[in-house]
């Protein structure tokens, strides 16, 4: 089973809220996903190792913490992570960016690969999937698959809003991947979008419906 945190600090729950909100325009659909983002990023990289380092202050020598040599990657799937990721290359600007595109067939609801374009060193890499929903989960499951046949060092994954029925797949086709959220809601309707959810996350983000 995979580790899930799911996020209950006030000011994500803040702006989830007005993200959820139909009358949210698309600039503030996009930036709301955008500090969601960096928020839920400074959670998801809490166990980054430190180590020593002398510095010196204007006033003494002093010894300092800074993160010890792990690189990260982030990995948006296409095309609604897209949107994360400006907010999460804001705390981690020297983060590589690979990217996966996933789609999901409207009638099988099952999620079809067509891109993937991941850095050269990514074995030597933590890598942080973005996606804004978890619904079905078959998204997700495929990219992660994807990705671990290039041997990165760590996965974890990272969505705004998930539903029950994606988790528990999720969790079962990798358990040792863990999960980040700001909500988990109630369930999946008969199209498979996430009830209450927020609607289509991608043509809110890209204003596209």
């Amino acid at each position: 089973m995979s580790k899930i945190l799911i996020y209950d600090h006030p000011l994500i729950q803040h702006k989830l809220s007005i993200l959820r909100d139909k009358r949210t325009g698309t600039k503030q659909f996009r930036e709301l996903v955008d500090e969601i983002a960096m928020l839920m990023c400074y959670e998801a990289t809490r166990d980054l190792p430190l180590e020593d380092v002398q510095i010196e202050t204007p006033m003494e020598v002093m010894t300092a913490k800074k993160i010890r040599g792990r690189k990260l990657a982030f990995v948006p799937i296409l095309r609604a992570g897209l949107g994360m990721v400006d907010g999460v290359l804001s705390l981690i600007p020297t983060a590589k960016v690979g990217h996966i595109g996933m789609y999901r067939d409207p009638d099988t609801h099952e999620p079809v690969d067509y891109y993937c374009k991941l850095p050269a060193d990514i074995p030597e890499r933590d890598v942080i999937v973005l996606d804004p929903m978890l619904a079905t989960g078959g998204s997700a499951i495929d990219a992660v698959s994807r990705i671990k046949e290039f041997g990165p060092r760590s996965i974890k994954f990272m969505c705004i809003i998930a539903a029950p029925e994606g988790v528990e797949a999720f969790s079962k086709a990798h358990p040792d991947v863990e999960l980040y959220c700001a909500s988990l809601d109630r369930q999946l309707n008969d199209h498979a979008y996430i009830l209450p959810g927020l609607g289509d996350a991608g043509d809110r983000i890209f204003g596209t419906k």
